[in-house]
């Protein structure tokens, strides 16, 4: 018997037909205690980088641009905040950005643990792809097409990204500068980024991409270009967890978390099972089609063709109209088809969701109603009771504690 954890804080016990089931996907290494004051001290002693406090002026304008989901994003603001608050910086010249879908997902203010009254002087910007008014150009790509940023990054004096770093071969991620570029890009350049892996290349993160290993590396030049040459990034943790706050030189964080994330994140099963149970735990910025997606990836190497694959969450979003496509009548095919020309912001766990179908069976425990989880050709998992049964019928079994950032391999020792 297994316990696993999913969501804010449920968790179902299980086992499979032939025997307890092989458990994987639960970091390495306890979460921090301390966000806010491991952030303080990543910023108080960056790698290979003199503090902050050395590299501003009370003068600057400092936009700090935060991807979406971030794990602990209110307490990290709000140390970064004090840190350059303290350098001195005056407040009125910091603001923070976030992208419009952060905005529209009912995200709580990110500036909210940030103490009155220098909360009120801290801005709030939401990152509009569509507004050409809210765009700058900063220079010509290679293929002669413009650059088109958000203007706060474009006008400000200092830029502090602030992102979670994942497996450099999971889909859908572009270093550690692609939250900036495309995340802060035009429309057009958030389409071109999100075309889906070709259906016939191999599935699973350990799979290279040469398109997005490119893809990577024109996020890294828009930066050079932008002149951004310091960043945060944090390890994850299960769910809302932290495991470290990196700060610095830009590529000397960019190795130091690559080499922390695998070192907590990288997982080998001994052979496909015939079910993987997918968890996703964390708070409601955790419980996405986004970390579906991711999950199901996580899942297919640890799967065996014509298996099953049960995502344990509390999704209650909606889904968009890429994944609504996967389970409309007619062919999967023509359905990716469409999502590859259209290039919807769900297009990447759409893509996800229809690999996922094509080599197993899915069930989906979550919040959302019947209906919507049948029309997307998922089965729908009531109660948690149900899962114990799945499980019991399958003689072999795999447990991804928190699937959405493992990086699972077969047959690796």
């Amino acid at each position: 018997m297994a316990l696993l954890r999913y969501g804010k804080r449920a968790t179902v016990e299980l086992e499979c037909g032939a025997g307890p089931p092989f458990e994987c996907g639960s970091p390495a290494g306890p979460p921090l205690a301390d966000a806010p004051g491991a952030v303080a001290e990543a910023l108080n002693d960056p790698l290979d980088y003199p503090p902050l406090a050395k590299a501003t002026t009370p003068g600057d304008r400092v936009v700090v641009a935060l991807e979406p989901g971030l794990p602990h994003a209110a307490e990290v603001v709000a140390a970064v905040v004090q840190t350059l608050v303290a350098a001195p910086v005056d407040p009125d010249g910091i603001s923070i950005l976030v992208s419009r879908a952060e905005a529209t997902n009912g995200a709580d203010d990110p500036r909210r643990l940030i103490p009155q009254p220098v909360r009120r002087r801290i801005g709030l910007a939401t990152h509009d792809p569509g507004d050409r008014r809210q765009l700058a150009y900063l220079a010509a790509a290679e293929s002669g097409e413009p650059i088109l940023l958000g203007r706060a990054l474009h006008e400000a004096d200092l830029v502090l990204p602030v992102g979670c770093v994942q497996d450099e071969s999971a889909s859908g991620y572009f270093g550690i500068h692609g939250l900036l570029y495309p995340g802060f890009a035009d429309e057009r350049t958030l389409r071109r980024f999100r075309a889906p892996r070709p259906r016939g290349e191999q599935g699973g993160r350990g799979s290279g991409s040469a398109r997005r290993r490119a893809l990577a590396e024109e996020a890294d030049h828009v930066a050079w270009l932008l002149g951004i040459n310091f960043t945060i990034q944090l390890v994850p943790a299960a769910g809302d967890g932290l495991l470290e706050v990196l700060a610095g030189q830009s590529d000397a964080v960019a190795r130091r978390a690559r080499e922390r994330y695998h070192a907590a994140w990288d997982r080998s099963v001994p052979e496909p099972t015939s079910l993987v149970v997918a968890a996703i735990p964390g708070g409601r910025r955790q419980q996405t089609w986004e970390n579906v997606g991711r999950a199901l990836e996580a899942a297919l190497p640890a799967v065996e063709d014509g298996g099953a694959i049960a995502v344990c969450s509390e999704l209650a979003e909606e889904p968009g109209p890429a994944v609504k496509g996967i389970g409309t009548p007619g062919s999967r095919r023509e359905a990716l088809k469409r999502i590859n020309k259209d290039r919807p912001p769900d297009a990447l766990p759409a893509a996800q969701l229809a690999r996922a179908l094509d080599r197993a069976q899915v069930y989906l425990l979550s919040l959302l109603e019947p209906d919507v989880v049948e029309d997307l050709d998922m089965i729908y998992v009531a109660a948690p009771e149900e899962l114990v049964r799945l499980a019991r019928r399958h003689p072999t079994c795999t447990l991804l504690a928190d699937a959405p950032r493992a990086v699972v391999r077969c047959g690796h020792p």
